[in-house]
């Protein structure tokens, strides 16, 4: 899992996979979702801080993967 943040833009990118995205599922208007063949490529959150995404916090469970 790669997380990156774009301050200036606000925009907070979760990476689960480097595979090819092959569609994108918007959930509202500033969340998307991509897919890959093999699940949940990455999701990314357009105003995460000012929306209250930020900052991220695991829990223990997905410290340890």
């Amino acid at each position: 899992v790669k997380i990156n943040y774009n301050a200036e833009d606000d925009i907070l990118v979760i990476e689960f996979s480097k595979d090819k995205i092959i569609k994108d599922l918007s959930l509202n208007w500033n969340v998307n979702v991509g897919m890959t063949e093999n699940g949940v490529g990455e999701i990314v959150i357009l105003d995460a801080k000012r929306d209250g995404f930020l900052p991220v916090e695991l829990d223990e469970a997905a410290e340890v993967a």
